[in-house]
C-alpha cells in the first residue's frame, strides 16, 4: 500500500520511557523481591497505539511532548523507527520525559507506576495546526493526557470531520464536554464497570456493559481479557468474540495493540465486525510473542 493510499490517523497521547522488570511476582507493601532481568522499552499508551496503528497499515501523526534529554530522544527515535510521523511532538527543555516502571510476573501479568512528566505540559494550541488534520480519518485519545488536551483535540477533530476514539484508560470521570465529542469508546472490564456501573466477569456481561454504555456513546468496545471482546454500535446488536487460544508471554501493551489496530482498520473503511476481529487477532499475537526489542536486557 502506498503512502497516498493509507488512511491517516492522528494520535494525541502519552509517551513514556518504560523500564520493564521481570520478577517471580509483584511485591506487596514493604516487600523486596529479587527479579530476573530488566530492559528499557518504548511506551506510553499514545506512543504504543501510534506504532500499532502504523503497523496495521495507517499513516500516523503523533502529537505529544517529551523532554530534551536522552529519554526524549529515545522516544522520538522509536516513533520514527515504528513508521510514525513525529514532527508534531514537542520537545520541552528542562522538563523530564514521561516514564514508568513496570513489573511483569511469572504468570505474564504486570503492574506499573507512571510518572507523566512532559506529557502533562503539552500546549493544546499545537492542535490548531490545519496541516495536522489534513486528510485525517480518525483521532485516538487516551486518559494519560490532561482533559483539556483531549477536549481540544476532539474539538479540532470534529471540526475537520474526523472520527474521535477515546481509550478511557486509566479510568477517571469523563467531563461532559469530552463525552459529547466521542464517537468510539474503548474500555477494559474495570473501566467499563467504573463508567457504566455494570460488573464485567465474562463475555456476556461485557456485551451487557457495552450495551449500557452505547446509550451514552455511538459505539463502544469492551475488552474482557482472557474472555474476549464485545462491541456495540448504538441501535445494532452486540458483537461478541472469544479470546483466541494462545500461550501467554505477557499482557503488557496488548490493549494498545488492540486499539491501534481497531482504529486503523476503521479508518480504512472496514466493517465494525471485521475491525473487531482484526484487533482481537493482533492482540492475541502480541500477548503470545516477545518482540526482539523487548527481550531480556540483562541475563
Amino acid at each position: 500500500m502506498s503512502t497516498s493510499e493509507k488512511p491517516v490517523i492522528v494520535v494525541v497521547g502519552s509517551l513514556h520511557y518504560d523500564i520493564m522488570v521481570d520478577a517471580p511476582d509483584r511485591p506487596r507493601k514493604g516487600e523486596t523481591i529479587t527479579g530476573f532481568s530488566w530492559r528499557p522499552k518504548f511506551g506510553g499508551k499514545g506512543g504504543n497505539q501510534a506504532v500499532a496503528a502504523a503497523g496495521a497499515g495507517a499513516e500516523v501523526r503523533m502529537v505529544g511532548a517529551v523532554g530534551d534529554e536522552d529519554f526524549g530522544r529515545f522516544l522520538l527515535d522509536r516513533l520514527v523507527a515504528g513508521g510514525v510521523d513525529a514532527s508534531h511532538v514537542t520537545r520541552l527543555p528542562e522538563v523530564g520525559s514521561g516514564m514508568s516502571v513496570a513489573i511483569s510476573d511469572s504468570g505474564g501479568d504486570y503492574g506499573a507506576v507512571i510518572v507523566s512528566g512532559s506529557n502533562l505540559l503539552l500546549d493544546p494550541a499545537v492542535l490548531a495546526d490545519p496541516a495536522l488534520w489534513s486528510s485525517a480519518k480518525a483521532l485516538i485519545l487516551q486518559n494519560e493526557m490532561p482533559n483539556a488536551v483531549n477536549i481540544a483535540a476532539a474539538r479540532a477533530a470534529r471540526a475537520a470531520g474526523v472520527l474521535v476514539c477515546l481509550n478511557a484508560a486509566p479510568s477517571r470521570p469523563l467531563p461532559e464536554k469530552l463525552t459529547a465529542l466521542i464517537d468510539l469508546l474503548v474500555v477494559n472490564a474495570i473501566e467499563a464497570e467504573q463508567l457504566g456501573g455494570l460488573r464485567v466477569t465474562d463475555l456476556p456481561s461485557a456485551a451487557d456493559a457495552a450495551r449500557a454504555l452505547a446509550e451514552r456513546f455511538p459505539a463502544v468496545v469492551v475488552t474482557a481479557g482472557e474472555d474476549g471482546v464485545a462491541g456495540m454500535r448504538r441501535g445494532a446488536h452486540p458483537v461478541m468474540l472469544p479470546a483466541l487460544p494462545v500461550t501467554l508471554v505477557s499482557t503488557h501493551g496488548a490493549g494498545d495493540v488492540f486499539v491501534g489496530t481497531l482504529v486503523s482498520r476503521l479508518a480504512a473503511g472496514h466493517s465494525f465486525d471485521d475491525c473487531l476481529r482484526s484487533a482481537n487477532e493482533a492482540a492475541a499475537i502480541h500477548v503470545s510473542t516477545t518482540p526482539l526489542a523487548e527481550r531480556k536486557f540483562l541475563p
